[in-house]
């Protein structure tokens, strides 16, 4: 019998931001879904026309992707569906999106080459740490993620805020501000 602990579909229960345990019965299911997801990965970074990439990642994230978004790669997604991206978003080289946990990207979002966006985590004992811990990323409105940031598990960077190149930031960014460094912290405000 299956206790009401696994009762639900595992990428439900991740996004509701429900930490997996190492030995859930349902844990395979996230190794299968990446592997499908890599197989359209494979042809989405070797396509050279903009219309086909858009075509491949709206296969991936299970979500029609805008004609304004412009996705320059490779990019690297290790599940997809929990993946959203609005309108006129600008998604550089060589970013990786983990989202298990979910990522939002609101319309007019520029992301620089390099960034990641980790949506899942594990816990510091050693004990646990097999575990997964999700946590929700949103990025809101013309926000500007600059190169090489890693944006942590749990995150909400506000509207038209920036993140400096080679921040690392582990909590939410106001509106209309910059942050950078790591442990990333408010630099300026936004006038």
């Amino acid at each position: 019998m299956i206790s009401n602990e696994h009762s639900k579909d595992i990428f439900k229960r991740l996004r509701n931001g429900e930490i997996i345990t190492g030995n859930d019965p349902e844990a395979f299911k996230m190794k299968e879904a990446s592997f499908a997801t890599k197989k359209l990965l494979v042809r989405l970074n070797n396509a050279d026309d903009p219309t086909e990439v858009r075509h491949l990642l709206s296969q991936i994230t299970g979500s029609e992707i805008d004609e304004s978004v412009d996705v320059f790669t490779p990019l690297h997604i290790n599940y997809g569906k929990h993946t959203k991206i609005g309108k006129n978003v600008f998604i550089n080289f060589d970013c990786v999106f983990l989202d298990l946990g979910g990522i939002t990207i609101e319309d007019g979002v520029l992301i620089a080459p390099k960034v990641s966006l980790l949506s899942e985590g594990h816990p510091l004992s050693p004990e646990g740490r097999q575990s997964l811990v999700p946590g929700r990323i949103h990025i809101k409105k013309n926000a500007w993620i600059g190169a090489g940031a890693i944006i942590l598990a749990g995150v909400t960077v506000g509207e038209n805020a920036v993140v400096a190149a080679g921040a690392v930031v582990s909590k939410d960014v106001p509106a209309d501000s910059v942050v950078g460094g790591v442990p990333a912290k408010m630099i300026r405000v936004i006038e």
